[in-house]
Parts: C-alpha cells; sequence; structure tokens
C-alpha cells in the first residue's frame, strides 16, 4: 500500500507546527510537492490525497507527466519548473509551466517572456539566488540580484513573484536558518527598493522546519512524499 497520502499529511503537520512556532499562519505556507523521477501514477495518488502542485527538474519527464495527467482526466494542476533551464529549453517551459523557480540569467527572462503564449497567465518568476556562494551551485549571486530583479520585473508577460534557493546542506537547524535568514534579507531589500515581491521558495525535506521558521512561502518536498529517488 502506497504511503504518500501519509506521508502528506505527515509533512503538512510539520508546516503547521513550524508556522505556528514562527507565528505565522500555517495557511501562508505552500507544499510543492517534488515528482522528479517518479511516475504520474505517483502523482495521481498525490492529487488524490489532495494535492495540486507538483515541481519537475526535468523538461521532459515534466511535460510527459503533465500530459499522462490530463489524458487521465486528472483536475487542473499547478506545475512548478525547479530545474536548470537552457536556452533552449525555454519555450516548452513557457507553454507548458504556470511558475518557473530557477530564472537566473536575463535572457532566459527574455526567452520566457517572448515565448509565453498569448492569453496565457503570465509565467510566476522565481529568481534563483546562489545563496551559498557554491561553485557547483546555479544562481545568481546576491550582489548582482538587484540589477536581475529590476530587468526581470519589467519584462511583458511574465509576473516576478520573489527568490529561491538550494542552500549548501547544513545538519545544525541554526546553520539551516542563516542560509534562509540571508535569503530572507535579499527579498526584504528588493521588496523595500519598490518591488511587489510576495514569494520565497525555500526549504525541501531536510530543511523544513529552518525555512519555515524564517518565512518560507513555498516549501519543495520530494522524498519525504514519494520515498527515496531512483535514478536511472
Amino acid at each position: 500500500m502506497s504511503l504518500i497520502p501519509q506521508n502528506l499529511q505527515a509533512i503538512t503537520a510539520t508546516i503547521v507546527a513550524a508556522a505556528q512556532e514562527a507565528g505565522r499562519p500555517p495557511q501562508s505556507v505552500q507544499l510543492l510537492a517534488v515528482s522528479k523521477t517518479f511516475g504520474p501514477e505517483a502523482v495521481l495518488e498525490a492529487v488524490e490525497a489532495g494535492q495540486r502542485a507538483f515541481g519537475e527538474n526535468y523538461l521532459q519527464e515534466g511535460l510527459d507527466k503533465i500530459r499522462s495527467l490530463q489524458e487521465a482526466g486528472a483536475p487542473a494542476l499547478e506545475w512548478h519548473f525547479i530545474g536548470p533551464i537552457q536556452s533552449n529549453k525555454t519555450r516548452p517551459i513557457a507553454e507548458h509551466f504556470s511558475w518557473v523557480h530557477t530564472v537566473e540569467r536575463e535572457k532566459i527572462a527574455q526567452r520566457l517572456s517572448e515565448q509565453r503564449p498569448a492569453g496565457m497567465a503570465p509565467l510566476q518568476i522565481c529568481l534563483q539566488v546562489n545563496i551559498s556562494g557554491e561553485a557547483s551551485k546555479s544562481g545568481v549571486a546576491p550582489e548582482e540580484l538587484a540589477a536581475l530583479a529590476h530587468k526581470v520585473a519589467a519584462l511583458p508577460n511574465l509576473t516576478l513573484r520573489g527568490l529561491m534557493a538550494i542552500p549548501e546542506p547544513a545538519v545544525e537547524f541554526e546553520q539551516q536558518r542563516a542560509a534562509f535568514a540571508r535569503l530572507r534579507s535579499l527579498y526584504e531589500q528588493l521588496r523595500a527598493d519598490g518591488l511587489a515581491l510576495d514569494t520565497l521558495s525555500m526549504g525541501m525535506s531536510a530543511d523544513l522546519r529552518a525555512a519555515v521558521v524564517e518565512g518560507a512561502t513555498i516549501v519543495r518536498v520530494g522524498s519525504a512524499i514519494f520515498g527515496s529517488r531512483h535514478y536511472s
């Protein structure tokens, strides 16, 4: 028997407890179920348990899943692209996703803006920040963020919603909090500078509580919902 419904309940309880600890309403935190490497049947189980927002890292896998779930008659779902973006992949992302969390260059934002189909709602955008300065991580450097944010906010067919980060892994709760606090500080600076941001996409299975305590509005949880990943 699948554990996905029970896992979703447990994660929701963790979010509620962390929000209460931070003095925040639990509904201010959205759970994004990260379904990469899991098939449409796993997503459907989560849908049947009430989950509606899903994150995909790999474009072709995500497109196949979106199509498969539409054909299966699933209710309207909110699809978030949360993987690295190459220039030649922007069109299908612009055509099939509601959110993109991983914009780090003006060129990518421009292409998403130009390729968003007429008649669709604006594409909701988060800028990915390399908050820990890791050479292996994607993301705009904090000192270059403000210039990029103002350029992206001015583009048509996009709505700049906020920031996203994947900090360097840390075991200690206070270390986890410190990285998320740095992202929140950048977010607050941009808001003070006149940008109407409302989204902090931060926190995954291992650092969920710290992220919520520091102000996450979207948490991206995969393995704690779907189980261990199987990479082929």
